[in-house]
């Protein structure tokens, strides 16, 4: 029995709750991770976990074990990137995440960059609009656009981007510019919400938060979609404004409700506090940001006057 094979497999269902989620998570059949477990348990001639309704909860042998099993499978971790050079020169695998347009359009020319510059790195880079989590995803950096929660993940703010409104140039020659939030009501909309119900975009004047009401015409669910069907004249489309920022300069796109824009959301890397960085994670961090921050910075869009 391969021992620290067993061990992380161990952890693996304790941190999933159950066996068949952790079979999910790891890629094997429930049989394989069921009797690695059963082996361990006969080796140490002690049982660990107990299996009910409510999932899986730890005897108390279990949870002395485990504690002792995360702190051996971590030196060993530890010990293998300081064999593999990771802490001498910058080598080795990095699994980077961002959000699909945003990494397309800054992250990816940044990660070729860092190739370049780096040429004994490989990054793995995961494209998603959905939250991924470090432990469960394996990710080593990940690029996060908004408010951070309260963690101990630790973040490099490397810019902002705003929320615009923004329509085609032939509708608002045909509808008009709405003047306030309030006019919404009376616009075609494009929204990500069902058209059978009333939708609500965030708005802010004199720095007071206010909304403004609507009921869509037009229901995507992608903003790929949703910037189509704004540039053909369909309605008023709210984006993140590097997602519009070529259509806007470009005049496809006008910027409308400018001064009631809510705040501006922040951007970060952020990565997992580790007892010692690798080398490839600092590296990716110190190339990854000045170059985002000047990409984020020439790709403003302009403020109306």
């Amino acid at each position: 029995m391969d021992r620290f094979d067993a061990m992380a497999m161990l952890i693996a269902a304790v941190e999933a709750g159950s066996l068949s989620k952790a079979s999910r998570r790891l890629g094997l059949p429930l049989a394989t991770l069921s009797r690695k477990v059963a082996d361990l348990e006969k080796h140490l001639r002690a049982a660990l976990l107990i299996r009910s309704a409510k999932g899986l909860e730890l005897t108390d042998a279990g949870r002395a074990y485990v504690e002792a099993a995360k702190a051996i499978l971590e030196q060993l971790d530890e010990a293998e990137r300081a064999a593999a050079g990771e802490y001498t020169e910058p080598r080795g695998d990095l699994i980077v995440t961002a959000p699909v347009m945003f990494g397309r359009l800054h992250l990816l020319p940044t990660v070729t960059g860092f190739l370049e510059a780096y040429p004994d790195v490989a990054v793995d880079l995961k494209l998603t609009d959905r939250i991924t989590h470090f432990l469960d995803d394996q990710i080593d950096v990940a690029l996060r656009i908004g408010a951070l929660p309260d963690s101990g993940l630790i973040a490099t703010r490397v810019g902002e981007v705003r929320h615009v409104v923004c329509a085609a140039p032939d509708y608002l020659a045909t509808h008009g510019a709405p003047a306030t939030p309030d006019e919404l009501a009376r616009h075609r909309v494009i929204s990500f919400e069902s058209v059978s119900t009333g939708g609500v975009w965030p708005f802010r004047q004199d720095g007071v938060a206010r909304t403004g009401a609507f009921r869509s015409r037009l229901s995507v669910n992608t903003i790929d979609a949703a910037l189509d069907a704004g540039r053909a004249g369909a309605g008023l489309v709210r984006a993140l404004s590097y997602q519009v920022n070529d259509d806007v300069r470009a005049g496809r796109l006008r910027l409308v409700l400018e001064d009631f824009e809510a705040a501006p959301r922040p951007v970060h890397l952020v990565y997992a506090p580790q007892g010692r960085l690798p080398l490839k994670l600092r590296a990716f961090i110190d190339f990854a940001v000045p170059r985002l921050r000047d990409r984020l910075t020439r790709a403003a869009l302009p403020l109306a006057p």
